[in-house]
């Protein structure tokens, strides 16, 4: 019979390694979905003939990011270039990062993907374990990429499933603190009025695409970060 100790101390161990697990990703197939082949490919030959810049600013995701059409014009003179494609989750993008991520070597990426899970009936956990994958996946290969969590907006459309954004939101805001290379950036501060309301006029009558202003008011939260990561990059480094 197994001391009230030795009980103890499997029940200790048990405790922590839940706590330590990682959260269930969402039911999906990791393998590339066959409806996006087309996106992907379009991007690959635009490669061959306009490829991106050497250590640029991607950015990626779903179509919140894909709709964002000047989004090079609106980061100039930074090296800004755009490989979202519309309809996607988290788990397809992850299904490309060999395709469209791992080869440009960005030295900055700004992501944005998770209203499509939210959607699809995807918890705030499943969202951040595949996003988690991504930050991972990138960082084994590009170690000193920085990456940029652009928060999931709080969408009109969304607003019976707010809770499930801001967990997902939450759960990569605390772990950008302790993650190198990692860093997080709240959308929803240019999106709701002092009421606490979202700004309506801001998004298409769907309630969850943006008109152009609301690409102004993202401009301004981001430009300025990347400006300042850009200029860390490029200061030598010093031997104290």
């Amino acid at each position: 019979m197994r001391s009230f100790r030795t009980v103890r101390t499997l029940l200790t161990i048990g405790c922590l390694l839940a706590v330590a697990a990682p959260p269930l990703v969402h039911a999906q197939s990791t393998a590339a979905p066959a409806r996006y082949a087309a996106d992907i490919q379009r991007f690959l030959d635009n490669d061959k003939t306009n490829p991106p810049p050497k250590d640029g600013i991607e950015f990626i995701g779903s179509s919140i990011f894909r709709n964002w059409t000047t989004v090079a014009e609106d980061m100039a003179p930074l090296p800004a270039f755009n490989r979202a494609f519309g309809g996607s989750r988290t788990t397809d993008v992850n299904a490309y990062i060999e395709k469209i991520v791992l080869p440009y070597k960005p030295s900055i990426i700004v992501y944005y993907c998770g209203s499509n899970d939210v959607l699809d009936g995807a918890s705030g956990q499943e969202i951040f374990a595949n996003f988690r994958e991504f930050e991972m996946r990138v960082h084994r290969a590009l170690p000193n990429t920085r990456i940029y969590y652009f928060a999931i907006n709080r969408a009109p459309d969304k607003r019976n499933r707010w809770d499930v954004v801001d967990q997902a939101n939450s759960l990569a805001k605390q772990y950008a603190y302790r993650t190198a290379n990692l860093d997080y950036i709240e959308s929803n501060t240019v999106l709701f009025d002092a009421k606490d309301e979202p700004l309506t006029a801001l998004y298409k009558p769907d309630g969850l695409h943006f008109n152009p202003p609301a690409y102004v008011e993202f401009t301004k939260l981001i430009k300025p970060v990347l400006q300042r990561a850009m200029m860390d990059k490029k200061e030598p480094a010093t031997n104290n």
